[in-house]
């Protein structure tokens, strides 16, 4: 089951100043171990972009703990590969469609 596990409180800014707030979610696999990703949903635009895996962790406590200790920093560069990674399947999906 996917949880929302931690909203952050600050507003995550891409580099053309486009705000985004930020959530964690979670996974647990069948192995008992937690995957963790983030999602930034766009302020006022109906954008999300989700990171690929971020995280694993032993328990639900320890996906809690992780998320909390989040910089700023860490989450402006969870929002850039997230933004690349999109970009990619966009392109990816262009030149399937141009072929």
């Amino acid at each position: 089951m996917n949880d929302l596990v931690h909203t952050c409180s600050q507003v995550v800014r891409d580099a053309e100043g486009r705000g985004y707030a930020a959530s964690v979610h979670a996974l647990e696999r069948s192995d008992g171990i937690w995957e963790t990703w983030l999602e930034f949903n766009g302020l006022g635009r109906d954008v999300t972009l989700r990171s690929e895996h971020e995280s694993e962790q032993p328990n639900r406590r320890a996906v809690l703990y992780w998320a909390s200790g989040l910089q700023p920093s860490y989450l402006d560069g969870a929002l850039l590969r997230a933004t690349r990674a999109r970009l990619t399947e966009l392109r990816t999906m262009f030149e399937g469609r141009a072929a």
